[in-house]
């Protein structure tokens, strides 16, 4: 999700990369029984940035939850991380199907 950057004349400022509205973590203890392992691990959510949550709808904030599940698989080097995540993205995307 990064953009090329861009330098404003009068601030002197660099902008990298899009700002995200929610940060996904993976979150759970870590097992040696594969079989159990897959159901402890689980993805959390946080919102940036608090003033967003009053004025966004369900559709907004699942897209920005399927964004950060997104950005966190590309930096998860975990395997039983990387099948959490995938599944996750998937339900997104069947949720964001079901809404009108």
């Amino acid at each position: 999700m990064r953009r090329g950057g861009w330098r404003d004349k009068n601030m002197n400022i660099t902008n990298t990369e899009t700002p995200s509205l929610v940060v996904a973590k993976v979150s759970g203890h870590k097992y040696k029984d594969k079989s159990s392992e897959k159901n402890k691990k689980k993805i959390t959510y946080s919102l940036a940035e608090e003033y967003h949550s009053l004025s966004l709808d369900k559709r907004e904030i699942t897209l920005s939850e399927l964004n950060a599940c997104e950005r966190l698989l590309e930096y998860t080097k975990d395997a039983s991380e990387e099948e959490v995540i995938e599944g996750e993205i998937a339900e997104l995307k069947m949720t964001l199907d079901l809404l009108p």
